[in-house]
């Protein structure tokens, strides 16, 4: 055990991350079953797997009564969307829920109203900088994304992150490119407190993607892992395919330019996570007959096979002591 699963009362320092549009609810109850603990994504249990946040959260704890996690996006370009994060989170509250996972931007106001509750608050960062706005803000430790991550990945390896962030003196967890057993070793040693997978448990049985989404990610290696910015505005790990090769992977020059103003960035991100929601639905839902997008880390490396949850965390601490 680390200082990580000791402080959440779980069994090992595993995991398993909030994925839009991947978290279904068995899945992350499976996590949390198994001995790790699965992180929620409000917007994927609600807009693709079609709960209302508290009855999607009531059927989870009917299928573990382990500790799971909520992963709070922050980002502010939406009113709408930051008072429907406020309301999700006051429902975690009352449903007792005490592991938040915040990301893009600060959370202090998380922190604000979370506290009191004795909430476990950790804060995705993908440099020093941005994890000292999050320790100046009350935070409890670090989600360290690398460039080794699916989704929005960072720019530094797993071993720069934790020596710039380890200064702080809060317990890291290393997210990006691990699958296996050595991985999960490797990242104990260099000092980690654990690790987040999302990869790996798209392709377990629990998972409700596209079966094509699951093979995708079994005939790839880290080759096939590039980065476009047509999803977000912001570069996105994803499987190269024959689509994504016929279409490319960098959004149009007007579209460049209007990311970098200050004027129109806040209004095109706006646009662009429109967009990718519906995109990302489709495609992880419904195969590749929409030809789209399927994101994914370069811990494709490692994925062989189609097994259970409970087999996926057997096997990534099968050497654990």
């Amino acid at each position: 055990m680390t200082e990580f699963s000791r402080s959440l009362g779980i069994q090992t320092s595993v995991v398993c991350g909030a994925m839009y549009p991947c978290s279904n609810p068995e899945l992350v109850a499976a996590a949390s079953e198994a001995g790790a603990i699965g992180i929620i994504q409000p917007l994927s249990l609600s807009y693709v797997h079609g709960y209302d946040f508290r009855e999607g959260l009531q059927y989870i704890r009917s299928l573990t009564d382990k500790p799971v996690g909520v992963n709070f996006i922050l980002e502010a370009s939406s009113k709408r969307y930051v008072e429907r994060t406020r309301q999700w989170l006051e429902i975690a509250l009352e449903e007792g829920i005490q592991f938040f996972v915040t990301a893009l931007g600060n959370p202090r106001w998380v922190v604000d109203r979370a506290k009191s509750s004795d909430v476990i608050i950790y804060h995705d960062v993908t440099e020093k900088k941005w994890a000292e706005k999050a320790l100046d803000a009350g935070v409890d430790g670090f989600m360290c994304v690398n460039n080794r991550a699916g989704g929005h990945a960072g720019q530094l390896s797993a071993e720069k992150l934790l020596e710039d962030i380890s200064t702080l003196g809060k317990p890291l967890i290393c997210a990006g490119g691990m699958s296996t057993a050595d991985d999960y070793q490797a990242m104990l040693k260099l000092g980690y407190s654990g690790i987040q997978m999302g990869t790996r448990f798209i392709a377990s049985e629990e998972c409700t993607a596209h079966d094509d989404y699951k093979q995708a990610i079994l005939r790839s290696n880290e080759k096939d892992i590039v980065l476009t910015d047509k999803i977000s505005g912001v570069p996105v790990s994803i499987i190269r395919t024959p689509y994504i090769e016929k279409i490319g992977t960098r959004a149009n020059a007007l579209s460049r330019w209007l990311l970098r103003s200050n004027r129109t960035k806040h209004w095109m991100r706006t646009f662009y996570t429109l967009q990718s929601i519906w995109k990302l639905k489709k495609a992880a839902m419904q195969g590749m007959s929409y030809r789209d997008y399927f994101q994914a880390g370069k811990s494709v490396a490692g994925i062989h096979e189609i097994i259970s949850v409970k087999e996926i965390i057997e096997q990534i601490i099968s050497t654990e002591t």
